[in-house]
Order: structure tokens, then sequence, then C-alpha cells
């Protein structure tokens, strides 16, 4: 059996639009296709009654991937999983490339980084952003909330300008601590794209078994203004009187103030402090 599962509420709640386009587009690949919600399934059962020749295939995009990361590390799933593209942010697409409608997951899920924050333990598939980064998310999290439209760049240009107060940090990396005042971002990536195409820590191979630490430090907004955009193609990594990037197989970051943390799309407020890592 072959199980397509997609969230209702994924990609503006266009999920089931998606699925749809899904189902015309695997419908001949695939002789037996059950489509699932996955925002109603009972996970203990669907586990126990998966057979080893079943296949998943996911729709969605970072936020979905994130939640099946957990989920199948949890239940230890050794199934063919592929992901069909459908969610709002496809930083792991951009990362690994597309070739065709499915993209396997396996050899990427099979070993993947963890992160400890306010108390949780999880995996991570793209990245830990800590910083403006996060304060966006968080922002866009609240203007969501009173039904608002969200703009993600007038958020950051918002934030770029002012809102955002820029903590000191110390960073770990691998046992070895920086101190960094003024810091923008202070993230830990296991691919190299953030925010939907930025090119955040270029060179980083997922498969490696170890992160890139970035962190983005000067005091002037206007500097920072002028210097955000290099993101996008990897090029502020030259830059390196107000960027880092570091190797490691561990990362640890301390903030002097609390501040917004996304981890592959989802927010938590409030962060002073953050583990990031790959066990051995």
């Amino acid at each position: 059996m072959n199980y397509l599962i997609f969230n209702p509420l994924s990609a503006g709640n266009t999920g089931e639009s998606i699925k749809e386009g899904a189902i015309k587009d695997l419908e001949n690949e695939f002789e037996e296709l059950q489509i699932l919600d996955g925002t109603q399934m009972n996970l203990d059962e669907f586990h126990k009654e998966l057979k080893p020749t079943d296949s998943l295939i996911i729709i969605g995009g970072d936020g979905t991937l994130n939640v099946f990361a957990n989920i199948i590390k949890k239940y230890k799933v050794t199934n063919d999983i592929y992901l069909y593209e459908g969610g709002s942010g496809n930083d792991f697409l951009n990362d690994i490339g597309r070739n065709g409608k499915l993209t396997k997951l396996n050899k990427y899920f099979k070993k993947l980084p963890i992160v400890e924050v306010n108390g949780d333990k999880r995996y991570f598939v793209n990245n830990v952003s800590f910083g403006i980064d996060g304060e966006v998310c968080v922002e866009a999290d609240k203007l969501r909330a009173k039904n608002k439209k969200v703009n993600y760049t007038k958020i950051a240009v918002g934030l770029l300008l002012g809102k955002y107060k820029m903590p000191n940090a110390r960073v770990i990396v691998d046992g070895e601590e920086i101190a960094y005042k003024s810091v923008w971002l202070a993230s830990a990536f296991n691919g190299q794209f953030i925010g939907g195409g930025m090119m955040a820590a270029p060179g980083q191979d997922r498969l490696s078994g170890s992160l890139s630490c970035v962190v983005f430090h000067l005091r002037s907004r206007l500097k920072a203004m002028v210097n955000f955009p290099l993101l996008f193609k990897g090029t502020h990594i030259k830059k390196t009187k107000i960027v880092s990037m570091k190797k490691a197989k561990r990362i640890e970051v301390f903030f002097d103030r609390p501040t917004g943390l996304q981890i592959d799309g989802e927010v938590y407020t409030n962060v002073t402090h953050y583990l990031a890592y790959y066990e051995d």
C-alpha cells in the first residue's frame, strides 16, 4: 500500500487543492494510493498496521518535514518515504535540488541533528535560527492571530530599522567559546538555506554529520541593512569582520536578552539559550 499523507491547513489552508493535484500526478505511478489527513491520524494505530513494503508520500514543505521527521524517528520507521512539494517554505528542496515530482527522504532522515530549547528536545531538518529571523516569525504569528496579512519583508525591514534589539551572545562551538556583541543572527544550519531561499550557510552538507554555526554581528543598523541582502547569494561570509561561519558537531548559544527562535518554521518566544548537536 502507498499512503499519501496531507495537511489541509498547509500552504495557507490550500492543502486540499494541493492534495488533488498530487493525486493526479501520482495515480499512474502507484496502483494503490490511500489518502490520509495527517491531522486526523492515530499514529500509534497507523504504525502498528504499517507493513514493511508500504510507502509513505508526504505532501508539504519545511514545517511538514520537521513534524514527520520527528514522528519517523520516534517510531523508527524504515519504510520508503517520499516528499511531494506542497508547502509555503521549501528550503529543504532548495538545498538538495528537485528531481521529478517525488523526492526520496530516507537517506536525509537516517541521521538528523537534535536541538534542545525551552525544555523541548527534537530533531530538525534545516536550521535553528536565533535572532532577527526568529523575531520575524514571532511577529508574523502575532499578525496571523489577529487575522492580518503577513508580509515578511515588511516585518524584517521594521525590525532592522529599530524594533529588533541586538543581544550580546556567548557562542560555544565544539567547546570553543567566543563572545559577540550586537548579534543579529546566531544560528545552527543542517542545510544551506533559510527564509525561502537565502543561502545563509553556503557549502553546508546535510549528509556530513556536522552543522554550520553562522553568527552575524554588528552595531550599525545601516550597515546591517546594506549587508543582509548578501545572504541571498551566500556572499555575506566574505565579510569576516561581521560574519562568522564555523563547522561543528555541537553548537550552544546564550543571548543576554530573550529573543525569538524558529526551528524549521516552528516558533519559540522568549528564548535565551539553545543547544544543537549531532549525536555520535
